[in-house]
């Protein structure tokens, strides 16, 4: 059901899913979906904790690396970029563009799902700040904080193109672009 979902939110970008909508596309009655899932707010937060554990899963193992602070930072940023290419769907989810009309709670979990980045984005540069791996001449909780947006923006911009700009496009020339502000 949730990957039937994700599927729907692919093939009709911008529009809402009904649940008559998606049990019609899995085959079943919308009586038959609410046995599964009490409402279509709990299929939401299913698939926005699968992405937490998908993307966080993976930073959490970034962390632990014995690397360079900006190879973490990279890595993180493309984490999450190829999670939103390869997951459209979701991205319509975590952007909000599929929670309009959705209960409100729903947009402030994908709020916490960007502020969880920052966070953990911010830690990294702090901790690369006080081993002398990286020199920035401004806050570094606002460098995360452009960080954070751009990743932000990329998943706004592939909803918004109906999925025709994805958000890793041309990844490898716009990375330099952050490391030249560190100097």
């Amino acid at each position: 059901m949730l990957q039937t979902l994700v599927i729907e939110l692919e093939k009709n970008p911008g529009e809402r899913i009904t649940t008559a909508n998606l049990a019609k596309a899995v085959g079943v009655s919308e009586a038959a979906l609410y046995r599964h899932f009490p409402s279509k707010a709990k299929m939401f937060d299913a698939l926005i904790e699968y992405s937490e554990d998908a993307v966080f899963g993976l930073i959490n193992k970034i962390e632990s690396e014995k690397i360079a602070t900006m190879s973490k930072v990279e890595k993180m940023m493309r984490i999450l970029l190829g999670f939103s290419s390869k997951n459209p769907g979701i991205t319509r989810i975590l952007s909000g563009d599929a929670l309009v009309g959705e209960n409100e709670r729903l947009m402030k979990r994908c709020d916490q799902f960007f502020q969880r980045l920052e966070t953990q984005l911010k830690q990294i540069l702090r901790e690369g700040e006080l081993n002398k791996q990286i020199h920035y001449q401004g806050n570094i909780s606002q460098f995360a904080e452009i960080l954070s947006s751009f990743v932000e923006g990329q998943l706004h911009r592939y909803v918004r193109t109906r999925f025709t700009r994805k958000p890793d496009e041309n990844w490898e020339a716009k990375w330099p672009f952050f490391i030249a502000s560190l100097n």
